[in-house]
């Protein structure tokens, strides 16, 4: 739950006082800090699990760590639940905070042993806590319309690429270019430049001697071209945000009873006004 919802739940009226005393505690920078060293001892502890001779020498040790950790996370879930309610729900980081604990909580024995190895994604709430990788992640969910534009000509130029290979290079390279699949997976193997001239291009020119003609056009366009949109739009998104304006500071210390008050009375006043402008634009 980010802080303006904190805002929004000291100015919402009717709220009880023990909600918002747990809601700033949650919220507070003392708390930000705690999880975020429970969430990288946690991550120390998975990859530590990794190991047998560890797991072997340490299993009830990594084993008991790993459910403090746990628990921690429960207990910030439900204190954050028991404050703002079914608001809690609002915000799609929560419901990630939501999933991967649940995830955690399967029993892992049986076919649920894979899902309860998702457990590791807990390290991907540091996503949620630090502000800096925060801000990535939504610079990269901000890029995602533009990003779909270019991933749809990408799709488009190596479909037809595909059958362009596939029907030149088919019949004397079948597992490179034997169907459309394998040519697809060829052309991504070339457009990453991943051994693509002596695993792949120079072996066709022997031959097809001409066939750099194909593929030399593939890669300026595929990895010079398209590749470098997608680094584009993220970079421009992101500059975007950095010029952006900052919100409104949050108060580190608790709000006076009186400043609450004063909030509320002008959430009320809001609401009448646009009450009585409604009821305006009806009457004419």
């Amino acid at each position: 739950m980010s802080r303006e919802d904190l805002l929004f739940l000291m100015s919402h009226p009717n709220v009880a006082p023990w909600r918002l005393r747990v809601a700033e505690a949650v919220e507070s920078k003392r708390a930000e800090y705690f999880i975020v060293g429970v969430i990288l001892i946690n991550a120390v502890i998975l990859g530590l699990e990794t190991s047998a001779t560890l797991v072997a020498e340490h299993g009830r040790t990594l084993v008991l760590l790993d459910k403090l950790c746990l628990a921690v996370f429960l207990c910030e879930i439900g204190l954050k639940i028991a404050a703002y309610r079914l608001n809690f729900f609002r915000s799609g980081w929560n419901w990630f905070d939501f999933l991967v604990v649940g995830v955690a909580l399967v029993p892992g024995a049986g076919v649920w042993s894979v899902l309860r190895s998702l457990r590791v994604l807990r390290v991907l709430r540091l996503l949620t806590v630090i502000p800096s990788l925060k801000k990535v992640v939504t610079a990269f969910l901000h890029a995602i319309p533009g990003l779909m534009g270019v991933m749809a000509v990408m799709a488009i130029f190596f479909y037809t690429a595909a059958v362009l290979a596939t029907k030149l290079f088919g019949a004397n390279f079948p597992d490179w270019f034997g169907s459309i699949g394998k040519s697809l997976y060829s052309l991504f193997q070339i457009m990453t430049l991943e051994s693509w001239s002596m695993g792949i291009v120079r072996p066709v020119m022997e031959v097809y001697p001409v066939a750099w003609l194909f593929f030399v056009p593939f890669i300026m366009i595929a990895t010079f071209t398209i590749l470098n949109l997608f680094i584009g739009i993220i970079v421009s998104t992101m500059q975007e945000l950095a010029t952006a304006p900052d919100p409104l500071p949050f108060p580190t210390e608790k709000v006076p009873e009186q400043e609450l008050l004063l909030q509320r009375i002008e959430a009320d006043l809001a609401a009448l006004r646009k009450e009585l402008e409604s009821s305006r634009q009806k009457s004419k």
